[in-house]
């Protein structure tokens, strides 16, 4: 049986990277798949990619930084497929390279408010339609910087130390109401957000690479394998966990 079969899942950032490769594989694992993003068209492409394997999706967009928005698209969920599921929380930017000293409010703002509050508000918002359903499973998105120190990235750590903790505390309080809340922690992965931050320079790429345990940056599809698995009956008594998918890379502190 697959993984997620019948199961209705929500896909935040769906369009591209890691939940693009993500509601990809939840498809294929028989869930019925609502990806969101602000991307229109690369999300609408990513749903005839799946119909065309045979699979359900939609797309809805929304901008996760906007409580409406977020409210929209659960409500767009349910009543397309009459019920939500499974969330994996994946939208999120890392920020540009700053410092404490030198990380200004509209930096620290524009960070905290899509990679934190939007998770925060997301979870918020799912939780109700799966209480209604007798439960569910959330995965969020946090990083390797969730659970480290990353140079000149103070936004961007602040807030991936804080879903792991928002992760960790909705795993205790919904532990008895059958919803389980994971994260997983990427470590460096090739999208196109890293190949962003490394301004598209193959030798910056390489170097990352070259520091890996297993000498090389993991591929999208292997961080979505995570994220399906935790969100799946495989992982059923599994809660509260933040995952490292990182190559052996936190193996190493």
């Amino acid at each position: 049986m697959a993984l997620v079969d019948g199961k209705v899942a929500l896909v935040t950032a769906g369009a591209s990277g890691i939940g693009r490769a993500a509601a990809r594989l939840f498809a294929k694992e028989g869930a019925r798949v609502c990806i969101s993003d602000i991307d229109r068209a690369a999300g609408e492409a990513v749903v005839a990619d799946i119909a065309a394997q045979g699979g359900d999706a939609i797309f809805v967009g929304a901008d996760i930084r906007k409580e409406a928005d977020i409210i929209a698209m659960v409500r767009a969920t349910v009543e397309h497929f009459g019920g939500l599921d499974i969330a994996f929380n994946n939208a999120g930017l890392p920020g540009h390279y700053t410092d404490l000293l030198n990380c200004g409010a509209d930096e620290w703002n524009s960070v905290v408010t899509l990679n934190m509050q939007g998770v925060w508000l997301c979870m918020k918002h799912e939780i109700p339609e799966m209480l209604k359903r007798g439960g569910g499973a959330i995965c969020n998105n946090a990083s390797r910087a969730g659970d480290s120190a990353s140079a000149e990235l103070f936004a961007y750590t602040a807030t991936k130390h804080a879903i792991i903790g928002m992760t960790r505390s909705a795993a205790i309080d919904l532990s008895e109401r059958n919803i389980r809340v994971n994260a997983i922690l990427p470590g460096p992965t090739l999208t196109g957000q890293l190949e962003d931050c490394a301004d598209g320079n193959a030798n910056d790429l390489s170097a990352i690479a070259a520091v890996m345990p297993m000498g090389r940056l993991a591929r999208v599809d292997e961080q979505a394998q995570a994220a399906v698995w935790l969100c799946s009956d495989r992982a059923s008594y599994i809660q509260g966990v933040a995952l490292c998918v990182d190559g052996g890379l936190s193996a190493l502190v």
